[in-house]
């Protein structure tokens, strides 16, 4: 249930797919496993590059994301500025209420895999930063750098998803 889980946020509804695939590599290379009590992250690590293979297989352009741009937007600013939600105390959090997990799902299924695949690990499956790291064989800095752009771009089309749904009061924009 755990693989399923990752690999349903990772790439939705092929995650049954992705996970009988995984399936199949792990008993394929089940001989090159040493240490049996490292078996469930050997798992992963197979799940999530799986998930990176069937990506980069359907993505035939990459997405172009202006890191400039992702870099100024901030949400909190952006809710203070335009108040989507007069007479509140608590501007953020009415902010995020507004979305449902199929919003969330929506909005993290745009995202480039470069950022999403650790955003899911770190936020949703609970990996710590360096263990992300790890399974996908990347410097620590360089996912803590995903990370950080990765929320800023969740952010700025999260906003984006509420202006394009009506989840914002008018003339909030």
């Amino acid at each position: 249930p755990r693989l399923y889980s990752i690999a349903r946020r990772l790439v939705g509804n092929d995650a049954e797919d992705i996970v009988q695939e995984s399936l199949l590599k792990a008993f394929r290379r089940f001989d090159q496993l040493d240490d049996e009590s490292a078996a469930p992250a050997w798992m992963v690590s197979i799940l999530v590059n799986c998930c990176r293979d069937r990506g980069r297989a359907r993505s035939r352009q990459p997405l172009e994301v202006n890191i400039d741009d992702v870099e100024e937007f901030s949400l909190y600013r952006k809710i203070a500025e335009d108040d989507p939600f007069p007479y509140s105390d608590s501007l953020h959090l009415d902010f995020l209420h507004q979305f449902g997990k199929e919003d969330v799902r929506e909005v993290l299924g745009s995202l480039p895999d470069i950022y999403r695949i650790p955003l899911v690990l770190v936020y949703m499956d609970g990996f710590s930063a360096k263990e992300v790291a790890k399974l996908l064989e990347r410097p620590l800095g360089t996912v803590l750098a995903q990370l950080h752009r990765g929320r800023k771009l969740f952010e700025s089309r999260m906003w984006t998803y509420a202006v394009q749904n009506g989840l914002l009061k008018e003339g909030a924009r």
